[in-house]
């Protein structure tokens, strides 16, 4: 295999997610601005924005944990109504905070793609696929309804 295969392989096996760079050119954009603008006081305000932007973020997610926290671990009020709202490409903490409850793991911690399972009180279960992060597809399994 020479050297062009390689290249190509890994092209075509892990895309460039784009969308993880659009949060750091933004940064240094804001920031070359402020400076062009205000110099060291531009700095200092581009600086306090980025880490009022850092804090927000934390902060929801610890919102979103501690209410997760308070639920068993994949546990769902109605599975039903989480199929319905669920859409491709939302991020792990959006499911978990739709949910309120950490969802259950199905396969090995830290391997690609994860699954994890909701449960409901009626034995419904939504089955969730990410891959890196993002909602890929998911699928809903309801119990036999037993007739007399």
């Amino acid at each position: 295999m020479d050297w062009r295969e390689c290249c190509l392989d890994k092209a075509q096996s892990a895309p460039m997610n784009f969308s993880k760079l659009i949060a750091p050119l933004a940064i240094i954009v804001f920031t070359i601005g402020a400076w062009q603008a205000f110099q060291w006081a531009g700095i200092a305000l581009a600086v306090g924005g980025v880490v009022m932007w850092i804090l927000l973020h934390f902060t929801r997610m610890v919102t979103i944990l501690k209410k997760a926290a308070d639920r068993p671990i994949g546990h769902v009020a109605s599975a039903v109504m989480l199929n319905a709202k669920l859409k491709k490409g939302v991020n792990l903490m959006h499911v978990i905070a739709m949910t309120r409850s950490l969802g259950q793991l199905q396969t090995e911690k830290d391997a690609q793609p994860e699954v994890f399972t909701w449960t409901d009180a009626s034995q419904s279960v939504v089955t969730c696929t990410f891959v890196g992060g993002k909602l890929t597809q998911w699928s809903l399994q309801r119990p036999e309804q037993v007739s007399l």
